[in-house]
């Protein structure tokens, strides 16, 4: 198993941070993170599963955010008034949308030469792996989706205490300290109750990802986005491809009944509700998500 190289890929007109372990020459794995995440995010357990069953696991940071492209544009309205919008089926504009972010996903496999790939997606990453399979689904094998959903109004919202976080309101400061107290917050309010993480390390990693990158317009420019997006549930229900569905019943932010309506719309899928699991990616539920995501990656290889 080879040992992690970074490298900068330029795809979709803009400049992307890309991670690769595992064995070169094995089927590519694509993780694609979620909402204000940088790819550091991703649990090194889970990586390296993959890895030692010989794929080559490919992370890299999303746009507007960890070491890959910044964009300028400002954003109008506000944030409130925008998601209400959203809530009503109503147009939302931004600067781009997660159909932009596909496009950066599709993008960054041209460049690295890859014909196809798996792909792991997480929250918004989730849905940004769903418009990747509907819109080129002969260069997607599998998927694996994770706390995610269609973005559909129609879902029921997150709890009360993350529409106010979300919109950007709340405690302020751009220093680390304050950049610390405000995610270890945010990560208390979605963690999974029944696999609560230790508050020094989420708090050391917290302070580590704001040493690496800390871009706060960045994440409200991908809010926006999704916002812009609207609803993929037309889109969603064309995918046929192998999809593994792992949702937590105790999930604040994107709440389970989004997992079962994507299971409604792609009924040859998989669906697993975790009891327990939040908005988070639990030490102890890492080598279930990985099993879930080798045995779909492998089926498909079987027919191939």
């Amino acid at each position: 198993m080879t040992a992690p190289q970074i490298s900068t890929v330029t795809a979709n007109g803009l400049s992307f941070c890309v991670e690769t372990r595992g064995d070169p020459q094995g089927e590519p794995v694509i993780f694609i993170m979620g909402l204000g995440a940088q790819m550091t995010l991703w649990p090194e357990a889970l990586l390296d599963a993959y890895a030692r069953e010989g794929y080559r696991v490919i992370r890299f940071d999303n746009r507007d955010i960890g070491l890959s492209s910044h964009l300028q544009e400002r954003l109008q309205g506000h944030p409130l008034t925008v998601m209400a919008r959203h809530r009503l089926g109503l147009t939302v504009d931004g600067p781009y949308s997660l159909y932009d972010m596909a496009a950066d996903v599709r993008g960054l496999m041209k460049a690295m030469g890859l014909e196809s790939a798996h792909l792991v997606g997480v929250s918004m990453g989730g849905m940004i792996a769903q418009l990747v399979a509907s819109t080129w689904p002969r260069q997607v094998r599998s998927l694996l989706l994770i706390m995610t959903s269609t973005n559909s109004p129609r879902l029921p919202m997150p709890k009360p205490q993350l529409i106010v976080r979300l919109a950007g309101m709340g405690p302020k400061g751009h220093d680390e300290a304050s950049v610390v107290e405000r995610g270890a917050d945010f990560w208390r309010a979605i963690q999974s109750p029944g696999y609560p993480a230790d508050e020094g390390r989420i708090r050391e990693r917290i302070a580590n990802e704001f040493r690496r990158s800390y871009h706060p317009a960045g994440i409200l420019r991908q809010t926006r986005a999704i916002l812009a997006t609207g609803s993929l549930s037309t889109l969603t229900r064309r995918i046929t491809l192998p999809t593994t569905i792992v949702h937590g019943t105790d999930d604040p932010l994107v709440r389970p009944q989004a997992a079962r309506q994507l299971a409604y719309l792609l009924p040859h899928a998989r669906l697993e509700l975790i009891k327990g699991m939040g908005h988070d990616l639990p030490e102890p539920l890492l080598p279930r998500f990985a099993e879930l995501g080798l045995e779909m990656a492998e089926a498909k290889a079987s027919l191939i």
